[in-house]
């Protein structure tokens, strides 16, 4: 797996993870996908550079796996996109120590300019 400009997109919309995926591809990115947050911990073994985890996936919050990221010594720089459709997007965010956020619905430009600032500058 290529470790440079590696992206991981952990949602439990299959149609998000596709767009998602099809989208960042395009733009050259690898990028790996994840449904279900148990498995999360298995492709940020591979040191993602970035990270859209959605903050209501299937049973799990979000929220709390990005505050466990953030304390773990071996995950605390990967820079994490909180996504939601969820009106305390923001609160969520700073509570979770995200680095920042994606609302959904989002357009193209909204994702790649979370790219461009966590990768390209």
């Amino acid at each position: 797996m290529r470790k440079d400009n590696f992206i991981v997109v952990a949602d439990d919309d299959p149609a998000i993870l596709d767009a998602m995926k099809m989208i960042l591809e395009f733009y050259n990115f690898t990028v790996e996908t994840v449904a279900d947050g148990l498995l999360l911990p298995q492709l940020l073994r591979h040191k993602p550079q970035l990270l859209f985890l959605d903050v209501c996936m299937a049973g799990l919050n979000g929220g709390e796996i990005c505050k466990a990221l953030k304390k773990n010594v071996e995950t605390k720089n990967i820079p994490v996109v909180m996504i939601s459709a969820n009106t305390d997007l923001v609160k969520t965010v700073k509570q979770s120590g995200a680095d920042d956020y994606l609302a959904k619905p989002f357009q193209i430009e909204d994702l790649i300019s979370k790219v461009d600032k966590f990768l390209l500058n």
